[in-house]
């Protein structure tokens, strides 16, 4: 709401890097446009991959962890939720589902929220699609113990009307088309953070609403590639933004330039490894067994079969157990137990 303060928006002057950064952004996207009328097959095998990459790391940023192979399964709906992180996988899942599946259709209100919320939980035991009903707070919990205070939202009485304040100034400005939408979306990102509308879930919420608001802008990228992976990769920047743009938020005396920044290097990043992407998995088969082997020099010391096969869409699964057992056999991997599910470890070779 205070970043769609009347007038507030025309005093934060976007820099060169920043409109550099929109255009650049603009260039990719009619690449993605390309894809999608060139490689419809292709893009359909990187869709499936993001959708358990998205729900696995948007997740994993709040601490709600379970097997790559049990996600798999809940995201491809192959099984019912067992404990309280599989009901929080499964409510994202269908949030997701509906965003990726409807999203043309669904208006930016705070009704909207607050239904989108009800499903998020719609499997755990507290109800979602409720307001807090006390203040909360935003910390940091130290590597001593202690916790820091990094920002205190709205308060619980106030939420109501902030986010609906937020929605009327964002449709306005929306509308009006004066700002680059996706400085609009950013924008409405920070100030949903800043409000923290829920006792629970609000960073699920807000890249959920992420992903809402560029497919109603026209960027679908977000389908093909996890921006929640990118995300956890970049979290350290991710919160130094968020901080930044934070301070002063209260006053309207902040500044979006540092989220901006963020939010922008996190696009040309999805649209770069969605680019990769389709180059590796259209590659030809001979390919795709080199793609296998120079991903698992990258992974760390120890790895399993999910986590190559994720950083692999594409690829069959005969396929990377043969590039397996090739570097095997050359004496870069050995295998440290038997199934799917077994580590495996890369050998230090000495010359």
């Amino acid at each position: 709401m205070r970043s769609f303060t009347e007038g507030f928006l025309a005093t934060q002057m976007p820099t060169h890097g920043i409109v550099r950064s929109i255009a650049l952004v603009a260039e990719h996207k009619g690449q993605e446009e390309l894809f999608r009328r060139q490689s419809p097959q292709v893009l359909e095998t990187l869709r499936r991959a993001a959708v358990i990459s998205s729900t696995e790391a948007s997740n994993r940023i709040e601490g709600i962890v379970a097997s790559r192979r049990r996600i798999e399964q809940l995201v491809e709906g192959r099984s019912e939720p067992r404990d309280r992180p599989e009901q929080e996988i499964a409510g994202y899942r269908d949030v997701l589902s509906t965003i990726h599946d409807h999203a043309s259709d669904i208006p930016l209100t705070s009704g909207t929220v607050l239904q989108l919320h009800r499903d998020l939980f719609r499997f755990a035991p507290q109800p979602g699609g409720r307001w807090k009903t006390v203040d909360n707070e935003i910390v940091e919990r130290l590597a001593d113990g202690n916790v820091r205070l990094r920002f205190q939202p709205v308060p619980a009485f106030e939420t109501p009307a902030a986010m609906d304040a937020l929605h009327a100034g964002f449709a306005t400005a929306w509308e009006r088309g004066e700002i680059d939408r996706l400085l609009l979306i950013a924008a409405y990102v920070l100030d949903f953070l800043c409000i923290h509308p829920f006792l629970d879930g609000n960073g699920r919420m807000a890249r959920l609403l992420t992903l809402l608001l560029l497919y109603r802008a026209g960027f679908a990228v977000g389908r093909f590639v996890s921006l929640e992976q990118i995300v956890e990769r970049s979290r350290e920047s991710y919160y130094e933004a968020l901080a930044e743009s934070s301070s002063g938020w209260h006053r309207g005396a902040h500044s979006l330039r540092p989220w901006w920044e963020y939010f922008l290097g996190v696009m040309l990043a999805a649209y770069r490894d969605f680019e990769r992407r389709v180059g590796e998995t259209a590659a030809p088969r001979g390919a795709k067994r080199e793609l296998v082997m120079r991903v698992v020099r990258r992974l760390g010391p120890r790895f399993r079969y999910g986590d190559v096969a994720a950083a692999c869409p594409g690829v069959s699964r005969p396929t990377i157990y043969r590039a397996l057992k090739d570097l095997a056999a050359a004496g870069e991997v050995r295998c440290l137990g038997t199934g799917r599910g077994a580590e495996w470890e890369r050998v230090e070779l000495v010359d």
